[in-house]
């Protein structure tokens, strides 16, 4: 029997083919990666100091900021670091604690669009009881379950990277460690585990999915019951987007996780990982700012003050 070592460490290997293009793609990504911080930060901040954004709707947001600075900061200076120093290699430590918070982080954020669709169908569908039905208990209630759903759903994915053996291959076709790559690089029967893995993955996206648009369904019929094309359409640009951010999740996921990769080079797969994971948490707060007048008024608000 072929004796096997078992690996301790990856190659990162995701943008390493493109070698005319390492300065720009580092000039790129540490752009867009700065551009993420002051956006979400930004919108954290005014969240937190701005009285007029003491609402449900903001301190979810607020939840939704700071999980894209987090998300950002799990992938991207990573890659930033390996295409200015050219050194693609990452411990197997280091690789399952990216892996297991990466997912932690998305895992909860799923949830927490989810719990804003919910926000959203009170304020529209119940407007006069919505304070009574979300109040401030209930946001932290609803908040500190998110985090700790997410929280038990890394450190059980952290649990299961570690129980793998890596021993043929430590090459990894990605910039940053995701649970997939590790598996096809794996060795050893893993099938029960994959299907435990696998199994609960699809429970969990399922939950997501239905309390995130599930309301909408509700929301939809309540707009459509108005009189008056402006009150209709007022009623529903209060949650165009969040629907907005919703979509860019679900739409750039299912791409990356389940579109056909034989499909796609290797290149075009990484493009779609960076869109999931870099470009996703820069656009939501810009989705956030341009398309909502009360943090645009917060933001004139804090210029003046800043100003005086």
């Amino acid at each position: 029997m072929k004796n096997q070592t078992v690996l301790s460490e990856f190659l990162l290997i995701g943008f390493s083919s493109l070698h005319q293009f390492q300065f720009y793609l580092f000039m790129s990504f540490l752009l867009i990666y700065l551009m993420t911080l002051t956006w979400n930060l930004l919108i954290f901040l005014l969240i937190i100091t701005d009285s007029h954004l003491y609402t449900p709707m903001y301190f979810f947001l607020g939840n939704l900021a700071f999980i894209d600075i987090c998300c950002s900061s799990v992938t991207t200076p990573r890659m930033i670091f390996d295409l200015k120093t050219q050194s693609l290699k990452i411990s197997m430590l280091e690789c399952c604690i990216q892996c297991s918070a990466f997912t932690f982080l998305v895992s909860t954020e799923a949830l927490l669009l989810g719990v804003m669709s919910c926000d959203r169908y009170a304020a529209i569908c119940h407007p006069l009881r919505y304070m009574t039905i979300m109040h401030w208990n209930m946001c932290v209630r609803l908040a500190s379950v998110v985090w700790n759903v997410g929280l038990i759903y890394g450190v059980f994915h952290a649990l299961y990277i570690f129980t793998l053996k890596y021993c043929d291959s430590n090459i990894i076709h990605s910039f940053f460690c995701d649970l997939p790559q590790l598996l096809l690089i794996s060795c050893g029967d893993n099938s029960i585990y994959n299907f435990l893995i696998f199994s609960l993955e699809g429970l969990y996206s399922v939950f997501p999915f239905l309390i995130t648009f599930g309301p909408y369904i509700n929301i939809l019929r309540t707009v459509l019951r108005l009189k008056g094309k402006s009150s209709r359409w007022k009623a529903f640009s209060t949650c165009t987007t969040h629907f907005s951010v919703v979509f860019l999740l679900y739409g750039s996921g299912f791409i990356n996780y389940f579109s056909p990769k034989s499909s796609h080079s290797l290149v075009d797969n990484n493009l779609l990982s960076v869109f999931y994971t870099i470009i996703s948490p820069l656009l939501n707060p810009v989705i956030y700012s341009l398309r909502n007048k009360e943090i645009k008024d917060a933001l004139r608000r804090t210029a003046h003050k800043m100003k005086l």
